[in-house]
């Protein structure tokens, strides 16, 4: 893996120290809820953040954004924290929309939506996913039932979602839709009247503000200027959001696992059983070897992906490919600190727990592991037949 430029460098190093010197003590504020950190907490550490400089690190202060391996290398340190990507203006779902926003948006749009996000004062919300009872898009987005109908110079929405990460909370919407045209992507303010909570699910990950919540739209009227692009390219533009948005939650997640592999480490040090430190039992080394093993592999996926949305390819299949194969590692790295650190490893006492929890949802955000699998599987057929 080459080493990181010295832009890369530099604010990765600066991110490195304010996740360590600041971000971990709050990994015990009692804000920290069920449903991720209350927006009090991340108001306060966003506002430490820009004090120190990192707020955002990610998008330089002309608007434009690092290369995806500069990316990749501060993204990873500023995942060493659950916290690290809320309070440095990192995380997912927001970073990929400000992605989309900074690609595809107006120079209204951006000044409106996007450059809020950016400032780290305003959360966002993708409502894409609906419920699965109603038959609604989920990996599959072709099955979408919201609807988008024009009336005059506005379009009115309805429908519902399902598992619409940040919600609660967030002042900008996109809301995929599909019109007669296709699917198609408006940019909300929130909260708006017609866009009700109908409640935050419980689930097994806890690090994001406003939780995961199912969603109704109930007539929801819409300027005609606040359609992102053209009527019937929304998935078009998923597209865009979508590889680079995969790679983002590899590279902070990544960081998560670095940072719970050395939690693990240090126990395994310090701790004995039978006459000497765990790490001498061969059952407990071998786990950690296979960890550093699994982490070496899972940056090189990272960084070889990220190699090639630079060089302007979609990255479609890389970026399923590396996500396959680093949530896997990922979830193979968490499972073995919390075994090697057994009682503790599930207790509180550590962010180890958390970590293994958001790493088992990871496995299924932005596409299950099989749902990447089939799509490969597809194209090794359709290769097969056209060579």
């Amino acid at each position: 893996m080459p080493a990181p430029t010295e832009r890369a460098a530099r604010i990765g190093g600066q991110v490195e120290a304010f996740v360590r010197d600041h971000v971990i003590p709050y990994e015990r504020d009692p804000r920290c809820g069920p449903h991720g950190p209350s927006d009090a907490l991340v108001l306060e550490m966003r506002e430490k953040a820009r004090a120190a400089g990192v707020l955002t690190p990610h998008i330089r202060d002309d608007g434009g954004h690092l290369t995806q391996r500069e990316t990749a290398f501060v993204l990873r340190l500023s995942g060493l924290s659950p916290l690290g990507p809320v309070a440095l203006n990192t995380a997912a779902p927001d970073e990929g929309n400000m992605f989309l926003l900074g690609k595809v948006g107006s120079d209204e749009q951006k000044r409106r939506f996007l450059d809020p996000l950016v400032r780290g004062q305003a959360r966002s919300a993708f409502f894409m996913t609906e419920p699965a009872a109603e038959g609604g898009a989920g990996s599959d987005p072709s099955m979408m039932r919201t609807t988008a109908v024009p009336d005059g110079n506005h379009w009115v929405v309805n429908g519902r979602k399902a598992f619409i990460t940040g919600a609660v909370g967030a002042q900008v919407g996109i809301v995929m839709a599909k019109s007669a045209d296709g699917a198609c992507m408006f940019l909300v303010d929130l909260p708006d009247p017609a866009i009700t909570i109908e409640r935050v699910l419980d689930t097994i990950d806890s690090s994001m503000p406003g939780g995961h919540a199912v969603v109704a739209i109930d007539g929801l009227r819409i300027p005609a200027d606040q359609m992102l692009g053209h009527s019937g390219e929304g998935f078009k533009y998923a597209q865009i959001r979508l590889a680079p948005a995969r790679l983002s939650h590899c590279m902070r997640w990544l960081g998560a696992c670095v940072r719970a592999n050395e939690i693990a480490t240090d126990y395994a040090c310090r701790r004995h059983a039978f006459g000497k430190p765990l790490i001498d039992h061969e059952g407990v080394g071998f786990m950690l070897a296979e960890n550093l093993i699994d982490l070496k592999q899972a940056e090189l996926m990272v960084d070889w992906c990220a190699g090639v949305l630079d060089g302007g390819a979609p990255g479609t299949v890389e970026s399923s490919m590396t996500k396959v194969a680093v949530s896997e590692a990922l979830m193979r790295i968490a499972d073995r600190c919390v075994q090697v650190m057994g009682g503790t490893g599930v207790s509180g006492d550590t962010i180890v727990e958390q970590v293994f929890r958001e790493i088992r949802a990871f496995r299924i955000y932005d596409g299950p592991t099989e749902v990447h699998k089939w799509s490969l599987a597809k194209k090794i057929k359709r290769d097969r037949t056209t060579a």
